[in-house]
């Protein structure tokens, strides 16, 4: 790897699930992997049960920690969401993609990345309602 690749794991934030960085540069590119809601105790921002063990799941919630998740891992580069040019995004049922794409707007806007969003099957943990992915360019 040179001096313009790096690849990271970002302390504080949850270890992945498998040997991948959180980002890695290529160039003049950074490249996040699929970022969940989950916080660094495995724990998941916006999935909460109650004393009878009921689990409800927040897609605003979720979606809101996974955009500051992916801010978070940017910073730790020296870049920010206004860098990022792509993402991609995985829902586990479209009937989310209104509150998704309430709390999306709330930090992107028509100037900000190009955008894609699929339904999935599932994710990584029953509890996740949302997975995204980025692409962001920060030249040295």
């Amino acid at each position: 790897m040179d001096s313009q690749d790096l690849a990271k794991v970002v302390e504080g934030k949850a270890t992945p699930r498998g040997k991948f960085p959180h980002v890695r540069r290529a160039g003049d590119f950074l490249f996040v992997s699929g970022t969940s809601s989950r916080r660094a105790d495995n724990s998941i921002a916006g999935a909460d049960s109650d004393e009878f063990g009921a689990v409800s799941l927040d897609i605003k919630i979720q979606t809101a920690a996974v955009i500051e998740n992916i801010r978070d891992i940017l910073k730790s580069v020296g870049a920010d969401l206004n860098d990022v040019v792509e993402i991609s995004t995985f829902l586990v049922s479209m009937n989310d993609f209104k509150g998704y794409n309430e709390i999306y707007n709330q930090y992107f806007g028509y100037d900000g990345p190009c955008r894609t969003t699929v339904a999935v099957h599932q994710l990584p943990h029953p509890h996740l309602l949302i997975e995204i992915k980025a692409i962001a360019y920060k030249p040295l």
